[in-house]
């Protein structure tokens, strides 16, 4: 990611409604300085962005990373751009020399699209915290072993 694909990011964040795409700039403000050289930001484009993805690393930890953000276009869903996004992810851990890869999700009904796309990539449910998120919103953690 370079600070030239913000706009287009800002659009795909707002298509998907993750999140308020204004929170984006603060986001990736270390990563673009330079100053987190461990954070990994990616780009899908297709002429234009269509994917986002954001990983980093967990603290006190050896080697293990959260995948906090993937995002792909509402109107590329469906079409693998999601599942070229995270191996392309997990390629660039492994060259890193991380071990795990950890994804929290919500385990709400309108998530059940993307806890399929993770068991689909090979990723095992690890565990579920109740109520994390609200009341009848769990967390859903996920984990991949990379080495």
């Amino acid at each position: 990611m370079t600070a030239a694909d913000l706009p287009e990011i800002k659009i795909l964040i707002d298509a998907t409604e993750l999140f308020p795409s204004s929170m984006l700039g603060e986001m990736v403000q270390q990563f673009l300085s330079g100053n987190e050289a461990k954070e990994i930001w990616l780009v899908l484009t297709n002429p234009q962005s269509v994917g986002v993805a954001y990983v980093a690393p967990e603290k006190l930890t050896d080697g293990t990373f959260n995948l906090l953000l993937i995002a792909v276009h509402p109107k590329q869903q469906g079409k693998g751009s999601g599942t070229q996004l995270i191996a392309e992810v997990e390629n660039r851990l492994k060259e890193l020399g991380a071990r795990i890869l950890l994804v929290e999700t919500s385990g709400l009904e309108g998530f059940e699209l993307t806890r399929r796309f993770y068991l689909k990539n090979g990723y095992e449910l690890e565990g579920r915290i109740r109520d994390f998120y609200q009341d009848g919103d769990d967390k859903v953690i996920f984990r991949k072993v990379l080495t």
